[in-house]
C-alpha cells in the first residue's frame, strides 16, 4: 500500500524539516501541526505540504489531525526536562504520554501504519531520564498489534541545521580551551539524509512492520574526537580538556541553571554514561537498503560554511517561482 497522506508530529524540526521535503519530493500530501505557524515558515511553500496551528498533547485536536490520514510519523523528542522518577513530566509527556495518544487516536480513525523516533540506547534501566522515557515510548507505541509499527533508533544526527557539531564549532569560535564533560564518551553520529531515507524507505515496507532499527554512521568516536574535529573543520581549533566525572557533573549542573538556552543538563551527563553506539543485535541501514555515509564526508563543508543548500530551500524556491 502507498501511504499518500501522512500527518509529520514533529515536522517543523531540524530532522522533520528534511523528512517532510523528500516527502513531498515524492508527491506525498503531508501535514505538518506545529504549536505557531511562523515555526513551520520554512516547509509553507513545498508543495503538498500543509502547516497547521494545533497542540499534539490535546487529545481532541491529535484526533482531528489523524482523522484521514494514511500514516503518522511521530519525530517528537526533547533532550531537557525536570527531574523526576523514573523521570520528570517533560520527558512522560513528549515520550511516552504523546506516543500512547497517537496510538489511541489511529485506533479510532483506524490508521493502521506509524512511523516511530525512538533514541539509540533506549533502556527502561537505562542511567538517565531521556533513555528510559525513550524505552517506554517504545512499549507504548508497540502496543497494539493490529497497528504496522516501525521505530528508529538513531546516534546522533548530524546535518547543516544540527545542535552537536554546530554548537561545538560556535564554542571554539569563541573560546581558547574547551573543559568536556564525558570526554571518553562514544558516539556513531550519523546523517541527517540518510536517517530521513530510512523513514522514506520503510512507510510503504511491510518487510519493516514491526521492527526496530538502529541508524548509526560507519564510524565510531568519542566526544573528545567529534569536538576535535568540530574545532577543525570550522577552522577554529582548541585544545580539549577533559574532566573527570565529578568536575564534569559540576559543568552539567551550572549549564543546566544558567541563563539562556540549556546546552547541558545533568541528564545529558547520565546519558553519555552509557555508549551511544549500535548493539548489533537488531537491523539497521543495510537492511533498508542504505549505506552510511561518513561523517568526513558531510560535516566539515557545513562547519566551514561550504555546504549547499539544503533540499528543502531548493524545493521552496522553484515552488515560489511557479
Amino acid at each position: 500500500m502507498k501511504h499518500q497522506n501522512i500527518l509529520v508530529i514533529g515536522g517543523d524540526g531540524f530532522i522533520g524539516s528534511h523528512l517532510v521535503a523528500q516527502l513531498a519530493a515524492l508527491g506525498r500530501r503531508i501535514t505538518v501541526p506545529a504549536r505557531r505557524r511562523e515555526r513551520g515558515k520554512h516547509l509553507i511553500m513545498l508543495p503538498t505540504v500543509d502547516v497547521v496551528e494545533a497542540d499534539v498533547n490535546d487529545a481532541g485536536q491529535l484526533a482531528a489531525l489523524i482523522q484521514g490520514q494514511d500514516a503518522v510519523i511521530n519525530l517528537v523528542g526533547i533532550l531537557h526536562g525536570d527531574t523526576g522518577i523514573p523521570y520528570g513530566k517533560a520527558f512522560a509527556a513528549a515520550h511516552v504520554d504523546l506516543p500512547k495518544k497517537i496510538i489511541a487516536a489511529c485506533q479510532l480513525a483506524r490508521v493502521k501504519r506509524i512511523l516511530h523516533m525512538s533514541a539509540l540506547g533506549a533502556d527502561v534501566s537505562g542511567p538517565s531520564m531521556y533513555q528510559r522515557s525513550k524505552a517506554d515510548g517504545e512499549h507504548a507505541i508497540f502496543i497494539d498489534p493490529a497497528i504496522a509499527v516501525t521505530c528508529f533508533r538513531p546516534s546522533v544526527v548530524f546535518g547543516r541545521e544540527d545542535h552537536f557539531l554546530n554548537l561545538f564549532a560556535t564554542l571554539q569560535r569563541w573560546f581558547p580551551f574547551i573543559p568536556l564533560a564525558g570526554a571518553n564518551a562514544r558516539f556513531q553520529p550519523v546523517y541527517v539524509s540518510d536517517v530521513v531515507t530510512a523513514f522514506v524507505n520503510a512507510l510503504d515496507d511491510p518487510e519493516t512492520f514491526g521492527k526496530t532499527y538502529e541508524l548509526v554512521g560507519p564510524q565510531v568516536y568519542s566526544l573528545a574526537q567529534l569536538v576535535k574535529f568540530a574545532g577543525t573543520a570550522s577552522g577554529y581549533p582548541r585544545p580539549i580538556l577533559g574532566l573527570p566525572d565529578g568536575l564534569g557533573r559540576l559543568q552539567a549542573t551550572m549549564m543546566e541553571f544558567a541563563p539562556g538556552p540549556t546546552l547541558m543538563s545533568r541528564d545529558n551527563f547520565d546519558s553519555m554514561k552509557a555508549d551511544n553506539v549500535a548493539s548489533g543485535r537488531l537491523p539497521g541501514f543495510e537492511a533498508l537498503g542504505i549505506q552510511a555515509t561518513p561523517l568526513e564526508q558531510e560535516a566539515p563543508l557545513y562547519l566551514s560554511g561550504q555546504h549547499p543548500r539544503t533540499r528543502y530551500d531548493h524545493l521552496r524556491e522553484r515552488h515560489a517561482g511557479n
